[in-house]
């Protein structure tokens, strides 16, 4: 059984975002907030990868391409915080999230707060990023499915 490409790409979305971070994390740069941002460099490749995919698929239809590369967003952020959850508890829970939450908006927030937060910031910064990727790709998709 053949997995869809979108769950492919997203789980490969969150295993590159969260190696990034550990790689950050390990060379004591996670308090840096710029370089956080760059995980949307992450989100934009495999969204890209998985509409490039469908293309050379002959999948050109601009609504099942939009659809393919927003399942594909969404579903690698959702892994993306459920490992963040896992790794928060795994790091002392309260404790470690009031270290990661003094850069932030968050402060005292708690593990949940903090994740459910993130995902909403995730899932909006996806979006865009999908929407971005679609109006590129533009031209190479059809406008009538």
């Amino acid at each position: 059984m053949k997995l869809p490409r979108e769950l492919i790409n997203g789980f490969l979305m969150s295993v590159s975002i969260a190696l990034f971070f550990l790689l950050m994390e390990l060379l004591n740069l996670s308090d840096n907030y710029y370089l956080r941002i760059l995980n949307l460099l992450f989100v934009f490749y495999w969204v890209n990868r998985t509409i490039k995919q469908n293309l050379m698929e002959g999948q050109n239809g601009y609504l099942s391409n939009l659809l393919s590369a927003g399942f594909t967003a969404i579903f690698g952020v959702v892994i993306s915080i459920a490992g963040l959850l896992f790794y928060i508890y795994n790091k002392g829970g309260t404790q470690y999230i009031n270290r990661l939450s003094e850069q932030f908006i968050f402060g005292g927030a708690s593990v949940n707060e903090y994740c459910f937060g993130l995902l909403f910031e995730g899932l909006a910064s996806s979006m865009i990023v999908v929407f971005i990727s679609m109006q590129f790709w533009r031209n190479k998709t059809l406008l009538n499915d």
